[in-house]
């Protein structure tokens, strides 16, 4: 059973850009589904976008003892992206806090002082150095 708990774990993970394993009364997986329902949809297809409720599944501790392996957690909600986890509820949350309020400031101070976004001008420091 472990295994094929292993197996489906990772081919959730790699068959979607996000993927959460979640359980449906946990304040902390509502937070982390709460902030992508913001995308899904949008920027986000819904083909690449996965909660996995595992309290109903029958070898939930196993996956969970896995998830635990693989990302030195067991608790609920993991949140992967692209294949790596970036944590709970909590870092959803705190990530998207700070990738909104990054996008703002960069655009604001752009267009105030008629610069190219951070991320091109690092692209050309960066091909400089090369």
């Amino acid at each position: 059973m472990t295994e094929s708990a292993r197996e489906l774990i990772n081919s959730e993970i790699e068959a979607r850009k996000v993927m959460i394993f979640s359980k449906t009364w946990c304040p902390y997986c509502k937070k982390a589904k709460r902030v992508f329902a913001k995308y899904v949809g949008n920027v986000l297809p819904d083909d690449d976008y996965k909660v996995m409720e595992i309290e109903g599944l029958s070898d939930f501790r196993t996956m969970q003892d896995i998830l635990e392996e693989m990302t030195g957690s067991r608790t609920v909600p993991r949140v992967f992206i692209d294949g790596k986890c970036i944590g709970g509820g909590n870092e959803t949350e705190d990530l998207d806090t700070r990738v909104v309020w990054l996008q703002l400031l960069n655009q604001t101070y752009s267009e105030h002082h008629r610069i190219p976004p951070y991320s091109q001008v690092w692209r050309c420091k960066a091909k400089s150095r090369l």
